[in-house]
């Protein structure tokens, strides 16, 4: 026995759970928002930049296969800035008492697209730590570089620095809290149809026509008992004052 659903029967199922997927929706609304504000870290994001050519000598002139050379190592360069031969001598310079491991999952080493710049990005629980991070890894590179690798031309662009009421990046109340409203809404629906699917009680004549495909020949109206009690109350009632009335 092939069964379909219409619209008017999708609308219905919700309406009919409505009070459910509001509730739901609210919940995971309000368990983000307390997640969010009062038990998440705030995490604060510091970034330098910094500029890498090839050593060359003040007459050079810049040619395109140069410039082609120094994109081809800038990858090489991002790791090397996040190596351990860069990350110890910040971490001795700085007396973190981080391990490696913790300090290089706070950096993220990027650059635009055909770009020599470098972007140096630190994240840490402090502002003030994360601009100290970030500039100390950046003067670190600039001197280790040229015994690494022979370069000596590398400029700072941009410093990191700590601004003023400076926000978080980590947690994101707010986006944090639409998406638990996503979620919510999502889980409050799909419980509704599945309540809906679970529930195989018969509660409507069209509900007997659509399940055993027979036609509804006749209904039998319910009775309110109570009702029904309160009316051959106040009938006899009447009738005894009518008897009374007469009698006398």
């Amino acid at each position: 026995m092939e069964e379909t659903i219409s619209l008017k029967e999708l609308f219905q199922t919700i309406r009919k759970r409505l009070s459910l997927i509001i509730l739901i929706t609210v919940i995971a609304i309000a368990t983000s928002g307390v997640i969010s504000y009062f038990f998440l870290t705030p995490i604060y994001q510091s970034s330098t930049q910094i500029l890498v050519n090839q050593a060359k000598s003040e007459d050079q002139m810049f040619n395109y296969n140069e410039v082609q050379t120094n994109l081809q190592l800038i990858n090489t360069y991002n790791v090397i800035i996040k190596s351990p031969a860069i990350l110890e001598l910040v971490k001795a310079e700085l007396e973190l008492e981080s391990t490696i491991k913790e300090l290089n999952e706070k950096i993220t080493v990027s650059n635009e697209q055909n770009s020599q710049v470098v972007n140096i990005t630190v994240e840490d629980e402090e502002p003030e730590d994360a601009a100290e991070i970030a500039n100390t890894i950046a003067s670190v590179f600039k001197e280790e570089i040229v015994k690494i690798m022979s370069i000596d031309n590398v400029n700072i662009l941009s410093p990191a620095v700590v601004l003023e009421n400076q926000a978080p990046v980590k947690p994101q109340p707010v986006l944090n809290m639409a998406i638990a409203m996503v979620v919510g809404l999502m889980a409050g629906v799909g419980l509704a149809f599945l309540l809906e699917y679970l529930d195989n009680t018969i509660k409507t004549e069209q509900d007997i026509e659509r399940l055993l495909e027979l036609p509804v020949l006749g209904t039998i109206a319910q009775i309110d008992l109570e009702a029904e009690g309160e009316y051959a109350a106040a009938k006899l009632a009447n009738r005894k004052v009518r008897g009374e009335t007469v009698g006398s």
